[in-house]
Formats: C-alpha cells, sequence, structure tokens
C-alpha cells in the first residue's frame, strides 16, 4: 500500500487552495458578486475567474515541467501573476 507523503510543500499548497476558496466564500457571503465582462469571451462572476486561473495554474505548471527545465519556482511566480490579472480584468 502506497501513501502519500505530506511535505510542507505539499501541505502549503493545499492549505492555500483552501484558505483561497474560504476567503472567496466569505467575500462572497459579505459582498455577492455580479457577472461582469472583461477580456475572457464569457461573463464571469468572482468565483468563475478563481476557478479558470486556478486551472490554468495547473496547466502553466505542466507546461514548464515538460516542456522547460526552468524552476517550479518560476512557474509558481507566473501563476501568482496570472490569478492577479485574472481576477482583476478577466
Amino acid at each position: 500500500m502506497s501513501w502519500m507523503v505530506w511535505t510542507l510543500p505539499t501541505a502549503i499548497f493545499f492549505s492555500s487552495i483552501a484558505a483561497m476558496l474560504a476567503g472567496m466564500t466569505v467575500w462572497e457571503l459579505r459582498s455577492p458578486s455580479i457577472e461582469r465582462k472583461g477580456f475572457l469571451p464569457i461573463s464571469t462572476t468572482r468565483g468563475d475567474r478563481l476557478f479558470i486561473s486556478l486551472l490554468s495554474a495547473a496547466f502553466i505548471h505542466l507546461g514548464v515541467v515538460g516542456f522547460t527545465s526552468l524552476s517550479l519556482l518560476v512557474a509558481s511566480a507566473v501563476s501568482v501573476i496570472w490569478l492577479l490579472v485574472m481576477m482583476r480584468w478577466g
């Protein structure tokens, strides 16, 4: 039987996602979002943009691991920048 190893980076990763989801839940309860049109070709809410940016971050990391020799810290930095861009202008 194989067990998942919870290293510190893994714990930080999953804790960060849990904190983002909890924060978005509180934000949505305090100030309900309305759909708006940004640079994406669809109208989105804050939750939609968060989901799209998290999914995009996974593909950014897969691309870095699969096609470059760059550090995962570079992929993480690009993903955080992409998240901020998506949440603001997406």
